[in-house]
């Protein structure tokens, strides 16, 4: 049975998403402040954080932030009252994998944190090797010739992006929904930059990429054959 540890400081939304996460079939806690939240999601196995933004004591940004330079690699879904794009970018910035703004469909939210199960779930190889790196998912890490490379959040989630679909092209269009999530509107420029970046750190030359390849007119591959 699943567990989910929902994060929320509003008791009416919390008891709510006990209520109809319960019904659902999950094992459900929840924690109505960032410090008790960020403790339980270090200390408990769980499959899926639902995480407020605004909290007492901590916000979910300070969350996000610990929980992945701690190594959790759960999935996070925001719940956000915010309407401006550049927090939810920040957030997913931060670790985040989804987000849901206030006030929230019910049928949105469940479609929402099913999604991000499901694609936790498929997520089973642990290790995946290139050249001089390792990728570990499970960590939130990647080591070249045995050294940990400082990647951000961003860059991670787009180089798993690329192993996870490694041999096919995708499109900035596909980069953008898959690492920054449905409905954020970045230009894609900014898929461009974080390649950039990604590739400094992971080729062995970033001007003459061996495994980030570019398809000129349509996108981006993974190739691991050299």
């Amino acid at each position: 049975m699943p567990r989910i540890l929902v994060i929320e400081d509003e008791a009416n939304i919390a008891l709510g998403l006990q209520d109809d996460l319960t019904l659902e079939g999950y094992q459900v806690e929840v924690a109505g402040d960032g410090e008790a939240g960020s403790r339980l999601a270090q200390e408990g196995q769980f499959d899926l954080i639902i995480l407020d933004i605004m909290l007492p004591k901590k916000d979910g940004f300070q969350i996000c932030r610990e929980l992945r330079r701690s190594g959790v690699t759960t999935p996070v879904l925001l719940l956000t009252a915010k309407t401006q794009e550049a927090e939810k970018v920040l957030g997913l910035d931060l670790g985040a994998d989804d987000y849901v703004t206030k006030p929230f469909s019910p049928l949105e939210l469940r479609a929402r944190f099913k999604a991000l199960l499901r694609r936790s779930q498929n997520q089973a190889v642990d290790v995946f090797r290139f050249g001089d790196c390792e990728v570990h998912f499970q960590k939130f890490e990647v080591c070249r010739s045995g050294v940990p490379v400082n990647l951000t959040p961003i860059e991670f989630k787009l180089l798993s992006a690329l192993i996870r679909n490694r041999g096919k092209v995708l499109s900035r269009d596909q980069l953008l929904e898959l690492v920054w999530g449905a409905d954020t509107f970045i230009t894609d420029r900014v898929v461009d930059t974080h390649i950039t970046n990604l590739r400094k750190k992971i080729e062995p030359t970033s001007g003459h990429p061996h495994y980030i390849i570019n398809v000129r007119g349509v996108g981006y591959r993974f190739d691991d054959l050299c």
